[in-house]
């Protein structure tokens, strides 16, 4: 699990855009897999396997939290719309499938009373816990999250905070995480990357990056308020 810290503008979710195709980067190259996904659209390196959250939440409003994670799935779909139409033999097969990688997610993340509810409708702590569970429906092999706790009380945090480690060790999914709140950065993240206004200023893990006067005088603040922490 590697967060990407740094202040603000200082390039986090444009790393998280290069990589899923909606930043062209002006140089450099980017490999997924032993593969260049450099010039690669969106929708090409989702199919790759790389999935994504956002920091304004991107849900079908007017969908339930079922039919959110289901369009997730739309990619790994087989049968055609005619298929489909009938709803007969192959297509029923095939969506029955679908539904039951859906329902493993809302169980992973404990949104069985929310199922069939409309997103619109839930609270902001709950549809962030939707959108997560969109992109995992995609079963990525690399999972961007970005800033998933951003707006949050401390018990909504708590939870997000289980679900991405739950999300890491029970799936084994490499998770790239871009998020503001340091307590919680330096309790799950595995390895660190801090940037400043778009370069790396230190790599390493919490505890090397907690000490690094560099991060110290750019983005933690001085000496003493990293030690009260």
């Amino acid at each position: 699990m590697l967060a990407v810290i740094g202040p603000n503008g200082a390039g986090k979710t444009s790393i998280l855009n290069c990589i899923n195709g909606f930043y062209q980067p002006q140089n450099g190259e980017m490999i997924f897999e032993d593969r260049s996904i450099y010039r690669l659209r969106p929708h090409q390196i989702a199919r790759l396997g790389i999935g994504r959250t956002f920091q304004n939440i991107e849900l079908f409003a007017g969908l339930s939290v079922l039919d959110n994670l289901m369009a997730a799935r739309h990619i790994h779909l087989k049968r055609g719309a005619l298929a489909g139409a009938f709803y007969f033999g192959p297509a029923r097969r095939e969506e029955i499938r679908h539904r039951e990688v859906v329902e493993d997610m809302i169980d992973l993340l404990e949104m069985e009373p929310y199922r069939k509810k409309v997103v619109g409708l839930l609270p902001y702590g709950v549809r962030k816990r939707v959108e997560l569970g969109r992109a995992l429906a995609l079963e990525p092999k690399l999972l961007l999250l970005d800033e998933p706790m951003a707006g949050m009380n401390l018990e909504e945090k708590e939870d997000m905070a289980r679900f991405i480690i739950d999300i890491h060790e029970l799936k084994n999914i490499p998770i790239i995480l871009v998020e503001h709140d340091m307590e919680v950065v330096m309790d799950i993240a595995e390895r660190l990357v801090v940037l400043d206004f778009g370069k790396k200023i230190a790599e390493g893990e919490p505890e090397e990056i907690r000490q690094n006067p560099l991060v110290i005088r750019a983005y933690l603040g001085d000496e003493e308020s990293v030690t009260d922490q």
